[in-house]
Parts: C-alpha cells; sequence; structure tokens
C-alpha cells in the first residue's frame, strides 16, 4: 500500500502539507482493523472525515450501506474521485469539515439508518473536528477515530493526572470514550513524529450535563484549569469571576466540594453542583461569556 499510495500521490501532483496536517495511512492491516472495530454494516451511513489518498475508504465503500466523504484538499479529492469513481452508495464532499453542516446533511442522508463516523483525523484540527461530530449528540451511533496518542490520553484521562483537563471534561459530557490500540508512526507515509491511537466515542442519548447546562459548567471548568497550581477557592477568585475567595469557598462548601482540592480532582458531576450552586448564589457573572472548547497545542499530522 506504501508503494501505492505513493504512485496515487505523484500522479496528481500531491505533496503531503504540513500546514494540513497530512500524513497518509498506508498500513492496509491497521485500515481493516479500524473498520472492524466500527462493526460498519450494510445499512450504515458511515462519515469519514479527511480520506485522504483512501486507505479507509476502500474498506469503507466495501462494506457500508452509503459513504459519505469530506475532504478539504481538491487535489486528493480528485484522486478519490479517480480511484473510486462515483459510486451510487458514496458521496464525495470537497469541502471543510470543521464548518460542514453534520446535522442537516446526516440526517437526510440517513433517512433512518444508523450513522457513524469512522476516520484518521487530520491531527492539526481534530479536536474542533471531534468536538463538532460530538455536538451532534445521538445522531451519531458510534465514533471511531485515529489521534494522536497524548490527545487520546486527555480525552479517556481520569480525575488526577496531568491529562485531564477541559478537553476531558468536554468529551464526557457528551460521550463515552476509551482507547481501543496504538498504531505506530510506520503506518504513515510520511512518517510522522508522533504515535496514534485508535479511540471509539459513544455519544450518549441522555447526556449527564444537559446542553442547556453545559455553557455554565464549562465556564466553570476553565477558571478551574486556568489556575491549575491554585487550590479551588482561590482559582474560582478574581477578576474574572468577581467572587472573593471567601465566596468562591461558600459556593462550593454548598456543593460539597472541599476548597482546598483543585480542579483536576473534580469530575464532571461536580463540576456540574458547583455551577449549580454559582447560579443559585447569583454569581451569574462568573459564568457569562463561555466559549467552544479550544484545541490543545498538537503535532500536525493527518490523512
Amino acid at each position: 500500500m506504501r508503494r501505492q499510495t505513493k504512485g496515487w500521490l505523484a500522479a496528481h501532483g500531491v505533496r503531503p502539507r504540513r500546514r494540513l496536517g497530512q500524513s497518509f495511512l498506508v498500513a492496509e492491516g491497521i485500515a481493516r482493523r479500524i473498520v472492524e472495530a466500527a462493526g460498519v454494516a450494510a445499512g450504515d451511513l458511515v462519515v469519514e472525515v479527511g480520506p485522504g489518498a483512501g486507505a479507509l475508504t476502500e474498506p469503507l465503500l466495501g462494506r457500508a450501506g452509503h459513504l459519505l466523504a469530506i475532504e478539504v484538499d481538491p487535489r486528493l479529492h480528485g484522486l478519490l474521485v479517480e480511484r473510486f469513481g462515483r459510486p451510487a452508495h458514496a458521496t464525495w464532499v470537497l469541502g471543510d469539515a470543521l464548518t460542514y453542516p453534520y446535522r442537516t446533511e446526516v440526517h437526510r442522508l440517513a433517512a433512518g439508518r444508523r450513522a457513524l463516523a469512522v476516520a484518521n483525523l487530520p491531527y492539526a484540527v481534530a479536536t474542533p473536528i471531534l468536538l463538532r461530530l460530538l455536538e451532534c449528540g445521538p445522531l451519531f451511533d458510534r465514533l471511531i477515530l485515529m489521534l494522536q496518542r497524548e490527545v487520546a490520553g486527555r480525552v479517556t484521562a481520569a480525575p488526577g493526572g496531568k491529562a485531564y483537563g477541559p478537553l476531558t471534561l468536554a468529551v464526557q459530557a457528551r460521550a463515552a470514550a476509551r482507547r481501543l490500540f496504538g498504531v505506530p508512526p510506520s503506518a504513515f507515509h510520511p512518517r510522522p513524529a508522533v504515535a496514534s491511537t485508535v479511540v471509539e466515542f459513544r455519544p450518549y442519548r441522555e447526556p449527564p450535563v444537559p446542553p442547556g447546562e453545559w455553557p455554565a459548567v464549562e465556564a466553570v471548568v476553565r477558571s478551574a484549569f486556568g489556575r491549575r497550581r491554585k487550590i479551588l477557592r482561590q482559582a474560582l477568585a478574581g477578576p474574572g469571576t468577581g467572587l472573593t475567595p471567601d465566596r468562591a469557598g461558600a459556593i462550593l462548601e454548598a456543593a460539597g466540594i472541599d476548597g482546598r482540592r483543585r480542579g483536576e480532582t473534580l469530575s464532571l458531576q461536580e463540576f456540574r453542583r458547583v455551577a449549580q450552586e454559582m447560579l443559585a448564589a447569583g454569581a451569574a457573572v462568573a459564568l457569562r461569556g463561555a466559549g467552544r472548547e479550544v484545541a490543545p497545542a498538537e503535532a500536525g499530522r493527518g490523512t
């Protein structure tokens, strides 16, 4: 597969772009293993983000009821069309996965069928794409995604460790995540400087934090981790929240949280209780302006 991939790329004048995090899967066994892990069946709609040269696309086409492949690079889009043609059960989209209207288009194409996302995500934009997919909630039955190993560690981390942080909690609020297997740099062309991990996400039908509550919870999470070395009663105080340490401590006590703890020790439900108590105490100023999850620094690599 490595030799074939190099030939296809050369024929279409494609030189991997570091800016796009382009590195292409060339291990056929890994591609098959990913598709098997997803449990793709004949009736499924499968969304592939960043198909690249088609390592995952080929086995997905052979098993899915319909494949929706979204590629931002026109050179690679042309490669895919030339390589696979335009079968009736495939939709090739030349577009940006960061702005693609998943809710409407996936719902339309699925037409009542199970929808899956199976992809080797471009690492430069993996986190925002992941969160966009998870924001679709139970629209997707399952997501099987390859991520940089360090990012996979963050999205599956438990409280108390260095990897645990805002990204962990943003994922936990939307889906159950577990690591499936590792993928070495040798499985790609060109060889990246980082290892990879395939992760399964199962979106919740009834999320542990209702979507309407998440902005307030996210604001508390950001305050706690923005001053990670400080205990919570200090981390939640200051100009950014409008709280004094004493008031923050009282709110934490009402939530059943020891104010001497640090943010990385709190579970998602504990952060939710703090947000609820802050709102109940009239500390809404502390919860304004919660934005989207910010992607952590990631090494470039993609499909």
